[in-house]
């Protein structure tokens, strides 16, 4: 008797655990729907469109902004990501796309902390390479009851615990080119860079900068005289290297409180760099803004602290030349 009522005990808990987690998934997936109305009515959204890719599991929310009209992507597709979050509570905002910025395989953007409804919005809904898109992720395919960040739970440093996120996300069209610099195949960043270049020098009120063929932007604020500046010459330059999230980069490639610095144009890869110190003479000021691929292309430095992929600005006096 005692073993029969031991294995009826057994067979209700098995039961009531089941029947727990199964009204616990119908829960989540009600409050996240809840959830995503309230915030798209708060917000006067317009225009998104219910996820069926999946047969309406997902319970994610999109609209497309740009169709794309490159490559379908897959798992194993490189992929050039550029994205903006925002949490629906409102408290976590990332505009940054210095650190907003994923080149990566797809079916490996998690190791870029982004969550699985980003992955499953870029491969089932947006699908080709050069679309953009807005993209409200629920809390169980976001950062889940966990979260995501650091410091505490208030903090504007972090996610919280069933959060849905806004997303926009732009999936540059990033046609392979050979990069003689690193031996290598590198995304070409080219149509977004021209428009973060364009972006930065709106936001910061710059004037008087001139575009070259190469999509390099200059400004000389004091003219220099003597030798010209040729592609084999040895130049001494203080300089300032800025990324567009205003981060000066490492000491390695700062030198603005120095003596100066010596650069061999023949044998230095950032193009943008070479390139404007040919425009002046020594004596010249001069401020540079260029995209990525004028810059460290896509390659990352000193520790990520210069991430691939990153337009730069510099600020230089040119000292002399050899």
């Amino acid at each position: 008797m005692r073993k029969i009522l031991f294995t009826l005990s057994l067979f209700c808990v098995t039961v009531a655990m089941y029947s727990c987690r199964k009204v616990t998934d119908v829960n989540i997936k009600q409050y996240d729907e809840q959830q995503i109305q309230t915030y798209i009515s708060a917000n006067g959204i317009t225009g998104m469109n219910r996820d069926l890719s999946s047969g309406d599991t997902t319970g994610m929310y999109y609209k497309i902004l740009t169709p794309g009209t490159g490559a379908v992507v897959k798992d194993s597709s490189l992929v050039s990501l550029v994205f903006t979050l925002r949490s629906f509570d409102g408290q976590f905002i990332a505009e940054d796309t210095i650190v907003n910025h994923v080149y990566n395989y797809l079916g490996h953007i998690g190791a870029n902390n982004l969550p699985q409804g980003v992955r499953l919005g870029i491969l089932n809904i947006l699908k080709n390479k050069g679309g953009r898109m807005r993209l409200l992720v629920p809390s169980r395919l976001g950062y889940g009851t966990s979260g995501f960040g650091t410091g505490s739970s208030d903090g504007n440093n972090r996610i919280k615990g069933n959060q849905g996120l806004d997303y926009y996300i732009n999936l540059v069209n990033n046609t392979q080119k050979y990069d003689p610099r690193f031996g290598t195949f590198v995304g070409r960043q080219d149509a977004y860079d021209d428009i973060s270049v364009k972006n930065y020098i709106t936001a910061n009120n710059l004037t008087g900068y001139t575009k070259t063929a190469s999509g390099l932007w200059y400004k000389e604020t004091q003219a220099g005289s003597g030798a010209a500046i040729t592609p084999t010459s040895i130049v001494t330059i203080q300089y300032t290297g800025t990324l567009f999230n205003g981060l000066l980069t490492s000491e390695q490639y700062n030198n603005s409180d120095g003596t100066g610095v010596n650069i061999d144009l023949a044998n230095d890869t950032r193009f943008g760099l070479v390139e404007g110190i040919q425009l002046v003479k020594p004596g010249a000021k001069l401020s540079l803004i260029m995209p990525s691929r004028l810059a460290f292309g896509g390659q990352s430095y000193t520790d990520n602290t210069i991430p691939i992929f990153s337009c730069m600005r510099y600020d230089i006096n040119v000292l002399s030349v050899q």
